[in-house]
């Protein structure tokens, strides 16, 4: 289902609360402004298979964008709004995207990233004026308010970063369906696994540019609930948020709940938390002592998923089982898993192995990148697929995650390839070698360290590693800067010259 649906059954209900402001989209205000920019859109000559990128801080009018294209036949492609102009130029160009849509509130940054693109035939801006784009609001009140008799269903072409450094774009197949017609896989599972419904007032604290949020979102829209987006979040105003809308279901990263944890007593046994009754959490890791304190705090709502981008498969987890299983991220859902060696053999349980979920059909793609597709797939099993995440399964079908792609780094629920911050430190005139990689920290589950060999003549200390992470910082999303650099006098490589990082992380690891 999608907003038409219940525009016609509950017109004035909120489909859309923002959670300090106060503010509300209804039902009906989001399927006629989706409705209308939908039909702007095919106006300008886009149509079932284009894409339309939207670059927003958390509006409401994301939403309407969303559903603009979803109900289009289109891919709709979030863009995270903390990378640098560069980084978000690419995406929108690698996307082939036929429509550029932002939020005035990221205007100094959209004018940046139109200045580096090849100008797709619709940029339109919402919120305010925009340098180079359109203003939405203009395109709304003279697009036609026409249902069409057709509205075949999109999906969204989200971006993951890989290895290289470059992030990838995952690209399914478009469903062959109308949008108002059931087979959305998420929907159901929130519908059957969750317990959304039309009474759902579903609290999303995260950027709404990440998969989850985006998903999540959507499907409570789908359904017909409420969603609560927070500005931003704040751990005291999450609670608040809480209490003030009645929130029933939620969903967090692990940074979230240490953050919250981390109140004073008085402040957290303030809010009334009644209307609680699921609290979904997902993206990174959750320190174990981390998950028994809010389970403690909340009680037994905590419901952890372990799934991916690219939709290959899902495992959950309730309290009780986690109480039991403390670290597992629960049994599948959709999809079997199997637990593979490096040459694709099923490992017993207990073993560490590549995960892969096994489905009737496989059809995501890396978008540019067919032998990143092709090492996605098991090498004997066509509808296999991995994204390279490593675990064990137990005696019971438990699955337990001990690392993430390798090196790959999650802090605070984001993915942070090391790769991408060495590319750019590798040609630094003070640098000879450097390994980034992660270490252990108690609110963001892992912080990024840098540790650099110096050039000779370079003197380590404090300015030169005030100048290393500056350097990457004005390169690269501020997040993804080293918070520390050591300096060492060689860095441990092997004789054909490979970094052996495995030794380092966990010399790091030992040392915290």
């Amino acid at each position: 289902m999608y907003p038409g649906v219940h525009a016609a059954n509950t017109p004035d209900k909120p489909a859309v609360i923002m959670a300090g402001s106060g503010a509300v989209t209804t039902y009906r205000e989001l399927d006629d402004r989706s409705l209308r920019l939908a039909n702007a859109l095919r106006a300008a000559g886009l149509g079932e298979g284009d894409v339309v990128a939207l670059l927003s801080d958390n509006d409401p009018r994301a939403f309407e964008v969303y559903w603009a294209a979803v109900r289009s036949g289109m891919y709709i492609t979030a863009v995270n709004s903390h990378l640098q102009p560069d980084e978000i130029a690419y995406v929108v160009g690698d996307s082939g995207a036929g429509a550029l849509v932002v939020s005035a509130a990221l205007g100094e940054l959209a004018e940046q990233v139109a200045e580096r693109i090849d100008r797709p035939p619709v940029m339109l801006a919402f919120g305010g004026a925009v340098r180079g784009f359109d203003d939405c609001a203009d395109v709304l009140r003279t697009a036609s308010a026409e249902v069409p008799a057709v509205q075949p269903c999109g999906l969204d072409l989200l971006y993951s970063s890989g290895t290289t450094g470059r992030p990838k774009g995952i690209k399914p197949e478009l469903p062959d369906r109308q949008v108002h017609e059931p087979g959305n896989i998420l929907v159901e599972l929130l519908r059957g696994f969750f317990g959304f419904d039309d009474g759902t007032v579903y609290l999303s604290p995260a950027p709404v540019y990440h998969a989850a949020p985006l998903r999540y979102c959507a499907g409570t829209h789908a359904l017909g609930g409420t969603v609560v987006m927070m500005e931003h979040f704040e751990p005291e105003a999450a609670l608040r948020a809480v209490e003030r809308y009645r929130v029933t279901h939620s969903q967090w990263v692990p940074t979230m709940f240490v953050r919250m944890l981390k109140l004073d007593e008085s402040v957290r046994a303030g809010y009334d938390l009644s209307s609680h009754r699921l609290a979904v959490h997902a993206a990174a890791p959750c320190p174990i002592e981390v998950k028994r304190a809010m389970i403690d705090w909340w009680g037994p709502i905590l419901l952890e998923y372990y799934a991916s981008t690219e939709g290959i498969g899902m495992t959950l987890i309730d309290s009780s089982a986690w109480l039991d299983k403390p670290g597992s991220v629960g049994r599948s859902v959709s999809g079997v898993v199997h637990v593979c060696d490096d040459e694709g053999a099923e490992l017993p349980a207990g073993e560490v192995g590549a995960i892969y979920f096994e489905q009737e059909e496989i059809t995501f793609r890396y978008l540019g990148d067919e032998e990143k597709t092709r090492r996605s797939r098991h090498p004997e099993h066509e509808h296999w697929a991995t994204t390279g995440d490593l675990g064990y399964l137990d005696e019971d079908g438990f699955l337990f995650l001990t690392d993430r792609k390798a090196f790959m780094i999650i802090s605070g629920g984001v993915n942070i390839y090391p790769q991408e911050v060495e590319n750019e430190l590798a040609l630094h005139p003070a640098i000879t070698d450097v390994a980034v990689f992660g270490v252990p920290d108690a609110e963001m589950g892992e912080a990024v360290k840098a540790v650099v060999q110096p050039a000779p003549g370079s003197r380590p200390g404090p300015e030169l590693e005030r100048e290393i992470i500056e350097h990457v910082r004005a390169r690269l999303a501020h997040y993804k800067a080293p918070s520390s650099v050591d300096f060492l006098d060689e860095l441990p490589r092997t004789p054909t010259g490979k970094l052996v990082k495995g030794e380092l992380k966990a010399r790091y690891s030992r040392s915290r």
